[in-house]
């Protein structure tokens, strides 16, 4: 068990091993619950994972060419 302390703004620091087992990462939704005299956490959500690559992430500006172009129509001029 680790011991955190709770900073100026009332955050504290979820231990590491705790965030990898449990999956939560920056973007995951989390519920407290006052229960007695503890508080209960639960992951209610977690962002989607990291992509492996970044194909696709990009958008470009120009006009996508068409899926029958040939190129070797350029090199007839």
């Amino acid at each position: 068990m680790e011991i955190t302390s709770v900073t100026s703004k009332g955050q504290v620091t979820i231990p590491k091993e705790v965030r990898q087992q449990l999956g939560i990462r920056q973007g995951s939704r989390i519920e407290f619950s006052l229960v007695g005299d503890h508080v209960e956490m639960r992951v209610k959500s977690s962002p989607i994972g990291v992509p492996d690559s970044g194909f696709g992430m990009l958008k470009s500006r120009r006009a996508a060419v068409p899926a029958d172009f040939d190129p070797a129509t350029l090199l007839k001029r």
